[in-house]
């Protein structure tokens, strides 16, 4: 499953001090700062598995905080393809303010197209 393998990817980079406040969902209680992973579509051409992941950098403190979190987030998402056996690309699509107007929290939104 794509997403444990992200999950457990960014999980075990730490990410500026967030470690293990990454999540496959928004927990009851979240903490000020932390990352939400979405499958948000998925293929199959010639055995050769893809999907599209946004990566939320969710934080209640200030704008400028989740915006550091998404750029750990890029950075750490580089390397994905070189560290992970299952994975052979990982391109970051696009990355973009999406704060929630609703909760009034802070977010930015990076999506990537991974072929494993």
């Amino acid at each position: 499953m794509i997403e444990k393998t992200v999950l457990d990817y960014l999980i075990s980079r730490d990410l500026d001090g967030i470690g293990s406040n990454v999540y496959l969902e928004v927990p009851v209680n979240p903490p000020a700062r932390y990352i939400v992973l979405e499958k948000t579509s998925s293929g199959s051409v010639n055995r050769i598995r893809s999907a599209m992941i946004a990566v939320q950098s969710i934080c209640s403190d200030s704008l400028y905080a989740a915006a550091q979190t998404n750029e750990a987030v890029i950075e750490a998402m580089e390397t994905l393809a070189d560290q992970s056996d299952q994975v052979y690309s990982c391109r970051l699509n696009s990355d973009y303010n999406f704060t929630d107007p609703d909760t009034k929290e802070y977010r930015y939104q990076a999506v990537y197209n991974i072929y494993y």
